[in-house]
């Protein structure tokens, strides 16, 4: 092969090898910077085929997807000087490509996610040390996240970054603080309890006073009204007994008397001393009385 061959092989492979660099593509779930002689060039480009001067100009490209940062459970100080593990997990993506590419030093991920890991940790300490543990545990994880969240988008937008969401999945406490903590929210919950039950008591009793109350007016009412009654009914039956005795007295006395007679000796084994000429026995002779 002459060397004027070698020559035009050699041509004809730069010419296909700019041809290649001479284009780049940018897909949608991607960013892309454009690079001449190292310095960035361009930042804002779209989606689709892009040209560029070979060799002069190199382009890169970067996730612009939701991205996850997952950490390891950390530890972290309350205001009681008292460790508790936190695990926690972010959502971010890219959101200035030239910001991010500057910040990182190069656009390399891990970089990145230190940095925002490195952020989050930060905010978690003091949001932590400004709460006791029955606070971070019990109540105030929203208010945590919330208070996290808006400082840590401002960090964040420093390095191109955006923050779309910062959750706690899970806050443990130490083994030798466990017990001590739940303890004293089972000692809290007890006296709640113990006071509902004291207030539950003392409503019963107002009730059952009240009851027992409503009890005696009825009770004195319907015997007021019983008296009324049996007044009512002796007055009948001795307004009765007077007109049979006004009727013929002597019948009247002789029924009586047996009324007497039958219960006084209405057992065989009873016994009376009394006189011959008792009243009790007046009809006990002639029949004509007396």
């Amino acid at each position: 092969m002459s060397g004027k061959q070698i020559i035009v092989i050699a041509l004809a492979f730069l010419g296909v090898a700019a041809a290649i660099d001479s284009f780049y593509i940018v897909d949608e779930r991607q960013k892309a910077l454009l690079f001449q002689l190292g310095e960035v060039k361009k930042s804002d480009i779209p989606p689709g085929i892009h040209f560029k001067v070979p060799f002069f100009q190199n382009h890169r490209l970067f996730d612009s997807r939701i991205l996850t940062l997952d950490t390891q459970s950390e530890e972290f100080l309350t205001l009681e000087k008292k460790q508790v593990e936190v695990d926690f997990f972010v959502k971010w993506r890219i959101a200035d490509v030239r910001k991010y590419y500057v910040a990182t030093g190069g656009g390399v991920e891990a970089t990145a996610l230190a940095r925002l890991a490195s952020t989050v940790n930060k905010g978690l300490r003091d949001e932590f040390g400004n709460r006791t543990i029955q606070q971070a545990v019990s109540g105030e994880r929203d208010e945590i996240m919330q208070s996290l969240e808006a400082n840590a988008i401002e960090k964040v937008a420093e390095f191109g970054m955006e923050l779309v969401d910062l959750r706690i999945k899970r806050i443990d406490l130490p083994a030798d603080v466990s017990n001590s903590v739940y303890e004293r929210m089972r000692s809290e919950r007890q006296r709640v309890a113990a006071d509902f039950r004291a207030r539950g008591a003392e409503e019963a009793e107002k009730i059952k006073a009240n009851s027992e109350r409503e009890r005696e007016v009825i009770l004195a009412n319907a015997y007021r009204e019983a008296e009324q009654i049996r007044g009512r009914g002796d007055a009948a039956s001795t307004e009765i007994y007077a007109k049979a005795y006004e009727q013929d007295r002597e019948f009247y006395r002789f029924y009586r008397s047996l009324d007497v007679y039958t219960s006084s000796f209405g057992d065989g084994n009873d016994l009376l001393v009394i006189e011959p000429d008792s009243e009790v026995f007046e009809f006990f002779g002639k029949s004509t009385g007396r």
